[in-house]
């Protein structure tokens, strides 16, 4: 039955606003080191995904990184390690092109490419080593949450985790040009940019789409991210990605972790419970900012709460199964 919880999250005094909780880790959250096992990917259509494994006992857990994420996002290799301790092993699946290697085709990773989380679901079958769960981070989780919709009854995990998922793909991106929030635009953009720089310059393709005169993450994708990957416009590749929509088609025990006062959408786009499937679980804290969640009495001391909240979820889910 679909439900919708309170979360026990409460922010650490010393950040207080959903800008310093965004900030915080990705400014000063250390690295860890991990003993990782990389792996190529071969996908259908002849592009390539490449993925890395942690550890070698327990239940495997997928992970799936946001918006130019990487094994070097602020919470990859912490979450990893996290996952680690509680019983897990962990498999990182970076997007195409994501991996430090640009991808072999024209088109690019977008929010709602399923056929490449299908792919490797494929591959890690074949393989016979399915995983038993899965996480998705912002626009991982996107891409996350629509697979779960597709698939229904059919889906590959007994378990999932969203966090701070962009569920109107096309109101958050419009959020982020405004105010504050516009920091992260332009840093986003900018990895954008030089990302598909990148991989022109790695195709000998001539830069006719005038790259050094898009200003926003719209205009990104109406030009670059929504033709590269066969929809009319921006606005065509936003509809059909937005997770909010396969929601309530979800049957896989499923939670969603979500702050009202993420900067990186608006608040009337959280769903209600009668958009949610049955599978899913919607916890909302009033605070947290994007993929922060940070706690502690003490600012040397930061407690990082997903890496105590997804775990718990998991071994809560994959035990009771």
């Amino acid at each position: 039955m679909a439900q919708l919880i309170k979360s026990d999250f409460e922010p650490a005094w010393w950040l207080p606003s959903p800008h310093l909780q965004t900030l915080w880790p990705s400014l000063f959250r250390r690295h860890l080191p991990l003993e990782l096992r990389r792996e190529r990917v071969e996908l259908r259509d002849g592009d390539f995904i490449d993925i890395a494994w942690h550890g070698s006992k327990g239940p495997l857990v997928l992970l799936i990184h946001g918006l130019e994420g990487s094994l070097e996002s602020h919470y990859a290799t912490t979450l990893i390690s996290a996952l680690n301790s509680a019983g897990f092993r962990c498999l990182f699946m970076h997007l195409r092109g994501c991996s430090g290697v640009p991808n072999r085709l024209q088109r690019s990773y977008h929010s709602g490419a399923t056929e490449d989380l299908v792919d490797t679901v494929e591959f890690l079958r074949l393989k016979e080593e399915l995983p038993k769960a899965v996480v998705g981070i912002s626009l991982g989780g996107n891409l996350l949450l629509k697979y779960l919709g597709e698939s229904g009854c059919d889906s590959a995990f007994n378990a999932a985790v969203a966090v701070s998922v962009p569920f109107n793909l096309k109101s958050a991106v419009k959020r982020l040009e405004h105010g504050f929030s516009r920091v992260y635009s332009r840093h986003l953009l900018r990895k954008l940019l030089k990302s598909h720089a990148q991989k022109c310059r790695s195709m000998s393709i001539p830069d006719t789409d005038n790259i050094s005169s898009i200003s926003t993450i719209y205009e990104f994708d109406d030009r670059i991210t929504a033709i590269q990957n066969g929809f009319v416009d921006a606005d065509d590749y936003y509809q059909r990605s937005s997770c909010a929509q396969f929601l309530k088609h979800i049957t896989t025990p499923t939670l969603i972790l979500h702050a009202r006062d993420d900067p990186f959408m608006q608040p009337q786009d959280v769903p209600d419970l009668q958009d949610l499937g049955p599978g899913v679980s919607l916890e909302l804290s009033d605070c947290g900012g994007h993929v922060g969640f940070v706690q502690g009495k003490l600012p040397w001391r930061p407690v990082y709460w997903l890496d105590r909240r997804v775990p718990a979820f998991l071994k809560h889910v994959l035990t009771r199964d």
